[in-house]
């Protein structure tokens, strides 16, 4: 199989080097600096686990990579409007899309049957962009449980976990699902398939909803925003409020919310995605991890103060970050 990975940043560029280490077939798709970095050097891995160097193909466009069976989308969610309609070319009749963006996916109602069929989310999908470059029957659905970071260009920071989860979004067991997952197995990552990837995003989303907004607030680790008093009461009633809409939509949560906080606790003093986007003067996924969710509730009647209020406040930061960066 040939693998694209559409945005080779940190989570896929560590895909792709873990993948081209076992030998597969796996081209980068990148731009500027990071780009320069990898064709030269290859894609340089720290890791815990043991640093190495892959070199995969590197492409800085679509048109030279041409169709491929499989594309992973490494970029982030508020990304995704601008890379979907430029994937034409790597899209073959049968090609599989696999999405790793945190948050609700734009795909997550399509197929979703009910009432909420068909529902598309302004703020992860805006004017139905990405749903009309990337049809519903390519995607698979994932799930990323490990942590890295960019640290320069062409060099990936494996900070903690190896597993990334797969799961069609109608529940099935599908053959291109178990080829994907046979496929990162042999690159050395844990890759189970879950027939309930639609619930186990809701879970994901319960800490993406609380900590990475309020760490952006409080520029606090996740151990030290656990351990406050006062900001843990603060994401506690977060986590109910998105465990309501959740609940709404007749998805089960499959922890806790103090297996929740006493996972977050257990990573330690790590700073969240949202965070370390913030202090390196990029654009927050805010949209999709906590936005997504409003508009959610929105939909289904619930008013969410304690989201909403931290959603308006991190939104308005992003906001103030991004015209200072621009004087």
């Amino acid at each position: 199989m040939r693998f694209l990975i559409a945005g080779a940043g940190a989570i896929g560029a560590y895909i792709g080097a873990r993948m081209a280490k076992a030998g597969l077939e796996v081209t980068l798709f990148a731009r500027g600096p990071h780009l320069r970095a990898m064709q030269e050097q290859g894609v340089q891995v720290r890791s815990p686990e043991g640093d190495f160097v892959a070199r995969p193909k590197i492409a800085g466009s679509l048109e030279e990579v041409g169709p491929v069976e499989v594309v992973f989308l490494g970029v982030k969610a508020h990304g995704l409007p601008q890379l979907a309609p430029q994937l034409k070319p790597v899209l073959g009749p049968e090609t599989t899309v696999v999405s790793t963006q945190n948050g609700i996916p734009w795909w997550y109602f399509q197929g979703f049957g009910g009432e909420w069929d068909g529902l598309r989310l302004e703020r992860v999908d805006p004017g139905g962009i990405i749903s009309s470059a990337i049809e519903a029957r390519r995607v698979v659905g994932s799930i990323v449980y490990f942590s890295t970071e960019i640290s320069s260009p062409g060099v990936v920071q494996h900070i903690e976990g190896n597993r990334i989860s797969l799961g069609e979004p109608d529940g099935s067991r599908s053959d291109r699902s178990r080829k994907i997952a046979e496929a990162l197995i042999a690159a050395g990552l844990r890759c189970p398939i879950t027939a309930r990837i639609r619930h186990e995003i809701w879970v994901k989303v319960l800490g993406n909803a609380s900590l990475n907004p309020v760490s952006a607030l409080s520029r606090a680790t996740l151990v030290q925003m656990v351990r406050d008093p006062g900001v843990s009461t603060v994401i506690r009633n977060i986590m109910q409020e998105v465990e309501a809409v959740s609940q709404k939509l007749g998805m089960e949560l499959a922890v806790s919310i103090d297996q929740r906080m006493a996972g977050a606790e257990k990573v330690g003093e790590h700073k969240t995605s949202m965070l370390q986007d913030l202090e390196a003067g990029r654009p927050m996924e805010l949209e999709a991890l906590v936005g997504a969710v409003v508009e959610l509730g929105e939909r289904v009647g619930l008013p969410m103060p304690y989201t909403r209020t931290v959603y308006s406040c991190a939104k308005l930061l992003g906001q103030c970050v991004t015209r200072q960066a621009l004087k």
